[in-house]
């Protein structure tokens, strides 16, 4: 659904008074209540209300997106006005709003109300295009500026051009993924469409990110892409590239290098993927990896898919100490309430899940193999591979490999690592504090981090389980804090220095939340100084 079908002329206003907030919102309603789309006015106001309660809708920049999902409401809708005087709308960067844009979706329908407002917001980033909101003189003008720049927005998913008219502009295709999902996928994205856009070039890139596959490329777009672009420390499905021109680079080239990246497709010199082996394999840049990049993937993989349990049941047992300061210093510290211990054996059952799933991403090897040796295995016995053979026979080789060849050495080295932190000086202990510290500040998230969050991990149990000195996960935590909070007090304290796209990402609420991590971490600190002194 496109802003143009929600957005009627009658439900404009450019030249509104509203003398507070709750008077912007009644005004808005108001110009909805002329779209025909609203069943109950009032019901529907209050549910607006009940929103803004939740959190202000206030995306700073000036602009506010009021909304609401409500039986009130008959059909989607959208109405907008601009308030010259600006209006105190509580708004996440403290400043006035002066753009409104006012949502309405019915209760029973899909969830239009969120794919509006997630394009709205992408849309009124470009600081040209609030600028020629504020600028124009009629309604038309208004809803024209608009369409014009949803059009762009959209264009690569509706109105990209046919293959004929791509022949003087040359098209290509990318895709880009993490292990986290979050921050570089989408800064790889962003870069490669910005550079491409540079030089005259039509990009589509898809991001495999924390929230799912976004943008996808369809068969269509492979199909007549002169070449595609993989940046990804993840795998990603790429059986769909067969026969195409592909390079396969790390995602932090996306970042630096997307130039080199494009010029390489453009000028026809990438290699031909074949399309070997599963849907899951990735290539290299000579068409096929080296059997080293192929495990670090499958590591990351699996540290990926680990770290929801590692960071959730993290938090749990600092909050479980932050509960729990009455007992500090105490044997009891961190279980001495009800509450304290739930989130304790919580977080420690969440810890306890990390191994198992870091193992199955090493452990397929195994059964990659064994699926090798029954390969000339009689038809008949085929369906039993599945059920039985391969996950019988896995555990067994795991089994056996992990009792007699990791174990052994893994018990020795963690029996070690115990008994070099339990007899560490204070002067040493601080040293690889530092050094940790630094490795989880350095790369945000890559390998360095990963590497410095495992051994803190592994710190915390010695061979036998029993728990020892957590004061190595303790500086690994804070290292990994530095960064955010050191990013949110620089974007407080220095505005003028970042862009308005740059401080959109970083309001009040990550304030607030980097605080609570701060005192959270604290704690935990507190509780350990308290305990290695006891």
């Amino acid at each position: 659904m496109r802003i143009r079908d929600l957005l009627q002329l009658c439900s404009i206003d450019l030249q509104a008074v509203a003398a507070d907030k709750r008077a912007a919102i009644a005004h808005a309603v108001s110009l909805m209540e002329k779209s025909g789309n609203l069943i109950d006015v009032q019901a529907y106001e209050d549910a607006v209300l009940r929103r803004e309660a939740e959190g202000s809708t206030g995306i700073g920049e000036g602009v506010a997106i009021p909304h609401a999902k409500t039986a009130a409401v008959a059909e989607p809708g959208l109405a907008a006005m601009v308030v010259r005087g600006g209006v105190d709308y509580e708004s996440l960067d403290d400043e006035p709003a002066f753009l409104f844009f006012l949502i309405a979706a019915p209760e029973d329908g899909a969830d239009v109300h969120l794919d509006v407002l997630s394009r709205l917001s992408r849309m009124l980033m470009d600081d040209d295009f609030r600028a020629r909101l504020l600028a124009a003189p009629t309604q038309e003008a208004f809803l024209t500026c608009i369409d014009a720049k949803e059009t762009a927005i959209l264009g690569e998913e509706e109105h990209f051009p046919e293959v004929a008219d791509t022949a003087t502009q040359p098209f290509i295709v990318a895709v880009t993924a993490c292990p986290t999902g979050i921050t570089h996928t989408y800064m790889a994205a962003e870069a490669l469409e910005n550079k491409a856009a540079a030089m005259g070039i039509v990009i589509k890139v898809e991001t495999n990110g924390s929230g799912g596959v976004k943008n996808s490329l369809s068969a269509h777009d492979i199909e007549r892409a002169a070449g595609v672009i993989v940046a990804a420390d993840k795998n990603v499905p790429t059986q769909r590239f067969a026969g195409k021109r592909v390079l396969f680079v790390r995602v932090a080239a996306g970042i630096k290098e997307p130039e080199r990246l494009i010029r390489t497709i453009v000028d026809g010199t990438a290699p031909v993927f074949d399309g070997g082996g599963s849907s899951d394999e990735t290539a290299g840049d000579t068409g096929r990896e080296s059997v080293g990049r192929q495990v670090y993937k499958h590591l990351m993989n699996g540290v990926s898919h680990m770290l929801p349990f590692v960071i959730g049941g993290g938090i749990l047992i600092a909050l479980a100490f932050l509960v729990d300061m009455e007992h500090a210093g105490t044997a009891a510290f961190g279980s001495g309430t009800a509450t304290a211990a739930f989130l304790k054996q919580t977080g420690g059952l969440a810890f306890s899940m990390m191994l198992p799933i870091l193992a199955g991403f090493i452990a397929g090897y195994l059964v990659l193999a064994l699926k090798r040796l029954c390969r000339n295995m009689p038809k008949a016995l085929e369906g039993t591979k599945p059920i039985l053979i391969y996950p019988v026979g896995g555990l067994i080789l795991i089994g056996v490999v992990m009792t007699y060849l990791i174990n052994p050495p893994t018990a020795v080295f963690n029996q070690w690592l115990a008994n070099a932190l339990l007899s560490m000086t204070t002067s040493s202990k601080v040293i690889l504090g530092l050094v940790l510290g630094g490795m989880m500040s350095i790369d945000f998230g890559g390998p360095i981090n990963k590497a410095a969050y495992v051994f803190g991990t592994a710190s915390l149990l010695n061979a036998s389980g029993a728990a020892v000195s957590s004061g190595i996960m303790a500086s690994v935590m804070i290292g990994g804090m530095v960064p955010p909070i050191a990013i949110s007090l620089a974007m407080l304290l220095f505005r003028k220095k970042f862009t308005a796209k740059e401080r959109q990402v970083t309001h009040w609420p990550m304030y607030a939340l980097s605080l609570l991590a701060g005192a959270a971490v604290g704690a935990v600190i507190m509780g350990i100084i308290r305990d290695d002194a006891a």
